[in-house]
């Protein structure tokens, strides 16, 4: 039996609920100095970006902070491969969100052809002793694979075509994606049976209902790292100053925007 959807109401509260606490978890990430790193991976449609707006909208973008790297660049791929990753690691007092990761090697550069097999077998075999030494320098490593149905990506696909507000979103390689589905299903497969581990294990999001995906996500990202909610102790709002004899009423721009509205 499907599940019932999450109505708005229901879950424009829940969010709100979830927003709050996630504003705790960044003070009690920046008093105790943690250093929190968490990958968004799936299909694409799947959702990440939505999860990802969600936890940030209300937060500080000082101690949240969003990677979402573009295709590297000549000198990039001349790199060792995790080389621009590093880069972007969290600093203490510091929430990474990867919109996208290292996991690009397993995925779109290994079902499109951007690597060679050679280059694939070895991220494989390296990645887990790869993030064992991310977490054995103290980065909190938490990982995501948000899954959705073809029926379903298929569907936002068009709706995206259908709305020029999400042109941007639907590139030729997610077309690519949807025809190519099962070759990305073998590799997607094949990535997290080798790199599932005690250590840095994978947890799936189903992501067929976007407010559903939302909230679960966020609410297993609060239960992942154990904080507690203090009371910020806000300072007094002042009174204001006195106004000099020579403070003009108002500021002196020479140009301001129309007011159309």
């Amino acid at each position: 039996m499907a599940k019932k959807k999450i109505s708005r109401k229901k879950f424009n509260k829940e969010m709100a609920r979830l927003q709050a606490e996630l504003c705790a978890l960044q003070d009690w990430v920046v008093r105790k100095r943690l250093k929190v790193a968490v990958v968004f991976e799936g299909r694409d449609a799947a959702g990440k970006g939505g999860v990802i707006k969600r936890i940030t909208e209300r937060v500080s973008p000082r101690v949240f902070r969003v990677v979402a790297l573009p295709a590297p660049t000549e000198r990039e791929k001349s790199q060792i491969f995790a080389q621009r990753y590093i880069l972007h690691m969290p600093a203490a007092g510091e929430i990474v969100l990867f919109d996208r990761s290292w996991y690009n090697r397993a995925g779109v550069e290994r079902v499109m052809g951007f690597c060679t097999d050679e280059e694939y077998q070895r991220f494989l075999l390296v990645c887990p002793e790869f993030e064992h030494h991310i977490i054995g320098e103290g980065v909190i490593l938490i990982k995501y694979f948000l899954d959705v149905s073809h029926k379903e990506q298929k569907k936002r696909f068009l709706a995206r075509s259908k709305d020029p507000r999400k042109h941007w979103k639907l590139s030729p390689m997610d077309i690519e994606s949807s025809a190519r589905w099962w070759d990305y299903t073998e590799a997607y497969d094949a990535m997290i049976r080798a790199t599932d581990t005690e250590h840095a294990p994978w947890y799936r999001v189903a992501s067929n209902d976007k407010r559903a995906a939302r909230l679960n996500c966020i609410s297993h990202f609060l239960s992942m790292i154990p904080y507690e909610n203090t009371k910020n102790e806000l300072p007094p709002i002042p009174e204001p100053q006195p106004r000099g004899p020579d403070t003009p009423d108002e500021l002196s721009f020479r140009h301001s925007v129309p007011e159309l509205f």
